[in-house]
């Protein structure tokens, strides 16, 4: 039997305590109003000394960028488009914090979903959505720990999993082995890095509300949604924000190779 969950009302917006003070922070797909666009702002309130972001939707990126520069200061912040299908691209994002002095946090969050039966799917769904979630991720996490190996930084790289890495749903076969397989690789490529003193770990969001979800989503599967959770409510992209900056800071010094549920519904 389901439990109907009242709606918790979410907490007040907590104030930057400089958790990242003079890091390079990187961030891809940030140019929207979700999770990506929220570690961009959290990490500037956070104290980095720069954050390079990127998106492949151009007219949002150049107005993400005049927006934060004008209220964090044009020196702070920087972008670029990039495809994390395309390597060239993402040496090219990565280039661009080599002109802040180099990454020093990686926060991956490109990902793409979307909703089939495995009865129609295509092998152009399959492909597309694993090319972008997880092989994305394994070359931002690659190029990423690259720099900061030849750089002699002990970096740190989050992911952005999702709660579909673990338990089942309908129509996400292709999203939920996507993200199976960036939780996978945070935890293998922790080992492969730890030696030069870089960390990676995964946050694994749920529901986290924001215009574009809400747009293609039906009020009936939001609300069905929103009542699996134990608040009763979807999470603020912030709060799922506040997670991966805590996994970038020196407060989770002796955590790497794991995989951070923002949720109440892990299985």
């Amino acid at each position: 039997m389901t439990t109907l969950r009242s709606e918790q009302p979410a907490p007040a917006y907590v104030a930057g305590h400089d958790l990242l003070r003079d890091k390079v922070v990187v961030v891809t797909a940030a140019a929207g109003a979700g999770i990506g666009a929220a570690v961009v702002r959290r990490s500037l309130e956070e104290g980095a000394r720069a954050v390079v972001f990127s998106d492949t939707h151009e007219r949002r990126l150049a107005e993400a960028q005049a927006t934060l520069s004008e209220e964090f200061g044009r020196e702070r912040v920087a972008s670029t488009v990039c495809d994390v299908t395309d390597e060239q691209a993402v040496q090219a994002l990565l280039d661009l914090a080599d002109e802040h002095g180099g990454v020093d946090v990686m926060m991956n969050n490109a990902g793409l979903g979307g909703t089939a039966s495995v009865l129609e799917m295509t092998d152009e769904q399959w492909s597309r959505v694993l090319d972008i979630t997880l092989t994305g991720t394994f070359r931002c996490v690659r190029a990423a720990a690259a720099r900061m190996v030849e750089r002699g930084a002990r970096g740190v790289i989050v992911n952005n999993a999702s709660v579909v890495g673990w338990r089942a749903q309908e129509g996400q076969a292709h999203y939920a082995a996507a993200k199976a397989g960036v939780m996978a690789l945070t935890r293998c490529a922790a080992l492969d890095v730890a030696e030069h003193g870089i960390r990676v770990n995964a946050v694994s969001p749920s529901l986290a509300m924001h215009p574009f979800l809400a747009k293609v989503t039906s009020d009936d599967l939001l609300a069905e949604l929103k009542q699996r959770e134990a608040f009763g409510r979807a999470a603020e992209p912030w709060e799922v924000a506040n997670v991966m900056v805590f996994l970038a800071s020196d407060y989770s010094s002796y955590l790497t190779g794991e995989v951070v549920s923002v949720s109440s519904q892990r299985a």
